[in-house]
């Protein structure tokens, strides 16, 4: 069955979801934000361009697209009142129990290893920067599932530095010598990314 439907293009998919993020109110700049405050202490050298290219790695991987796009979606519908009772009123009141919008975050997560897990449940709890905003429902808007979605990726992001590290430790390397393009080259969206 796979065959006789159209894949859709890793393209396409990377746009909307960086267009999904933007139209939430959510930037690159604001998850690298809380990258750079995760790591700056751990990594001699790194700036916040190292964190947006960081970010933008860990956006073209599939699973985190799709993590993003399906709780975009599940925010925006419960904005419309368009979810089934009573996960419409459990959505919009964002309950303390439905750990759903955790779940799939955290699913997206474990790519990223032990660190980005452990980064993870620390930005889940202490809500730093959009995050915070984004779960303190300051101005208008349902974000259930956004603020974990973003913790994913910072916490994603954060690892990817955290493991880069160690590679530039080995060479006597440190975040100070290599350009923000040199951090990854498999982030080129084509096909397959890693």
């Amino acid at each position: 069955m796979d065959q006789l439907q159209p894949r859709v293009h890793s393209n396409a998919v990377y746009e909307a979801t960086k267009e999904a993020l933007l139209r939430r109110g959510v930037t690159i700049q604001e998850i690298a934000n809380i990258v750079f405050e995760m790591q700056i202490a751990y990594n001699i050298g790194l700036t916040i361009e190292h964190c947006i290219e960081s970010v933008e790695s860990v956006l073209k991987k599939r699973e985190m697209q799709h993590a993003i796009l399906v709780g975009v979606e599940l925010d925006e519908l419960a904005e419309k009142k368009m979810l089934s009772a009573p996960l419409q009123q459990i959505v919009e009141a964002d309950e303390g129990l439905f750990g759903v919008d955790e779940t799939i975050a955290l699913g997206s997560v474990f790519t990223y290893g032990s660190i980005a897990v452990t980064t993870f449940g620390h930005l889940d709890k202490n809500k730093i920067g959009i995050i915070k905003k984004l779960d303190t429902k300051i101005g208008n808007g349902i974000h259930t599932f956004l603020d974990d979605l973003v913790a994913s990726v910072a916490a994603c992001a954060s690892s990817r530095i955290a493991h880069r590290t160690r590679d530039l430790e080995e060479h006597n390397e440190t975040f100070a010598d290599i350009t923000p393009d040199e951090t990854a080259p498999e982030t080129k969206v084509e096909g397959t990314t890693t």
